[in-house]
């Protein structure tokens, strides 16, 4: 019996590719160009052939615009009505959603109502649109509320005067908070009884209120330091923040 052991091969190391050389592109020409484009707009011609030539639902061969039609018949506008009654002004069904229009002063017995009687216990939002124009009204001021047991939206709509104060539903939705401030930062519309009536999103002080219709597109002047060439020193908080800062230093 030999001692001498196996010899294994060494593996063999693969020879070294040869550099490729490099080939540069050639610019099309304008025949080819032409050519190429002349392609993608019969691809895309015979893509959008095929699509029209696919059967369609009914609703897509003759699409029918939802229209308002009376919701006076909705069982929460039954309810209302029967709880407190002339206090739905209207009823109105859009696209499978209902707006109940009621008077400014019973909007919070209103959203008590239908929280605690017709289970509507979240409260989607809350915000206002302007009519600088109308008479009878300068605001009309929505609320928009969920049932969560079968998903049912609800909308309230109330309409107040420009320097008329509306009763907060802070007392009934904690969530009204957040959103009556904001309506009262961009738009001025005032909450009685609100907890906390502060601005949310501009800075006590700032002249105006952003979203009515009658605020300048281009904005105002805050006084901002940032812009001391531009702006001349003013009642921005920046403003404030330097002085102080400089008071401290001095």
């Amino acid at each position: 019996m030999s001692d001498d052991k196996p010899t294994i091969p060494p593996e063999e190391t693969p020879a070294a590719p040869e550099a490729e050389e490099k080939i540069e592109k050639q610019p099309l020409s304008d025949e080819e160009k032409a050519a190429k484009i002349a392609e993608a707009k019969a691809k895309a011609a015979a893509k959008k052939a095929a699509e029209e030539a696919e059967p369609k639902d009914p609703w897509e061969e003759k699409p029918v615009p939802p229209t308002h039609e009376p919701a006076s018949d909705d069982p929460d506008a039954v309810a209302l009505g029967g709880e407190m009654p002339g206090v739905v002004l209207a009823a109105d069904r859009f696209a499978g959603e209902v707006t109940l229009s009621v008077p400014a002063d019973r909007i919070a017995d209103v959203c008590r109502f239908l929280k605690h009687d017709c289970d509507y216990k979240f409260l989607v939002d809350l915000t206002a649109i302007d009519w600088p124009e109308r008479e009878e009204g300068r605001f009309d001021v929505i609320y928009w509320l969920h049932r969560h047991d079968d998903s049912k939206r609800l909308r309230l709509q109330t309409v107040i005067a420009e320097d008329a104060p509306l009763a907060s539903v802070t007392g009934v939705w904690k969530t009204a908070n957040w959103m009556e401030r904001e309506v009262y930062d961009l738009f001025g519309i005032v909450f009685e009884n609100h907890p906390g009536l502060e601005r949310i999103l501009t800075w006590e002080g700032f002249n105006g209120h952003p979203l009515r219709k009658d605020f300048p597109l281009e904005g105002i002047d805050t006084g901002a330091a940032i812009y001391p060439d531009v702006y001349p020193p003013g009642g921005g908080p920046q403003v404030e923040e330097a002085d102080e800062e400089e008071g401290d230093s001095a």
